[in-house]
């Protein structure tokens, strides 16, 4: 069975303020407002893509921490694979968000910058 990279499907963008940002991304850009679990986290969609809104998280400053989330088929075969390539792992796949048709599981990667890259899959 192959685990390859199917596309872009989610990225992250953190903000000072999700409630100050979320307007700009709606009114001011145009994109589509998905949902809100938390004040400190909302999501929009960009054609395709997801683009999460969240204030800082652990490391990082407003501007400077965007995550790139992939799109993978079998997360956790992948994510096993990019350990044994060389990838440091930061968080194993695990399940993010139970939705009406699917799970949502993530993974957390980083690059040799220290760049986190997240891993999706929506399992249906």
């Amino acid at each position: 069975m192959q685990h390859n990279i199917t596309g872009l499907g989610q990225l992250g963008i953190t903000v000072n303020d999700v409630q100050v940002a979320l307007p700009f991304y709606t009114a001011v850009l145009g994109l589509e407002f998905l949902f809100a679990p938390t004040a400190q986290l909302a999501f929009v969609l960009c054609g395709a893509t997801r683009l999460m809104l969240s204030t800082p998280q652990g490391a990082g400053e407003v501007g400077k921490n965007s995550i790139p989330y992939f799109q993978t088929t079998n997360i956790e075969q992948f994510y096993t694979t990019a350990l044994q390539r060389g990838a440091t792992g930061e968080r194993a796949p695990q399940l993010a968000a139970q939705m009406s048709d699917h799970q949502l599981w993530i993974a957390f990667l980083k690059d040799p910058d220290g760049n986190l890259i997240g891993l999706m899959e929506e399992k249906r």
